[in-house]
């Protein structure tokens, strides 16, 4: 499969998009769980003694990648994890830039309040790309 066929099928790069996220996912979930101490002060974070809640978001963001992979599987069938998909970029953007603003103004914060915000959009926008090429199966992919 080539880039070029992945990008011309609605359904294919719906798929490839639920790929990305889950490995982005999975990376940022082991990122939380081991929180190496010279990357934590990189990303502008203070030292945390506690690990349970780290750990607990690390576990989290992990979890989210069985949703992330079902859907990018079977995007018919778990259609509304791809929608699901969508609620919790959303919700996590909000939850960001309100941190960002309202507690402690870490550029990585707002980096990922950035990034997820991107996420969701690029989600819908591939979900309902598919669902219009379903809806008319003879329209051209470049139209959907």
């Amino acid at each position: 499969m080539t880039i070029a066929e992945i990008v011309k099928s609605p359904g294919l790069r719906l798929a490839f998009v639920l790929w990305l996220v889950a490995i982005h996912s999975f990376l940022v979930g082991i990122g939380l769980i081991i929180r190496p101490t010279t990357l934590m002060q990189l990303f502008a974070f203070n030292p945390c003694t506690e690990r349970f809640f780290p750990v607990q978001g690390g576990v989290f963001h992990i979890v989210m990648v069985a949703a992330y992979v079902m859907a990018a599987v079977d995007v018919d069938r778990f259609r509304c994890l791809v929608v699901y998909s969508i609620i919790v970029k959303g919700i996590a953007t909000v939850f960001l830039f309100t941190y960002f603003l309202a507690v402690d103004s870490i550029w990585l914060v707002l980096v990922s309040g950035l990034c997820d915000g991107a996420m969701g959009v690029v989600i819908y926008w591939c979900l309902r790309s598919y669902s219009r090429m379903q809806v008319n199966p003879n329209c051209s992919p470049g139209a959907a």
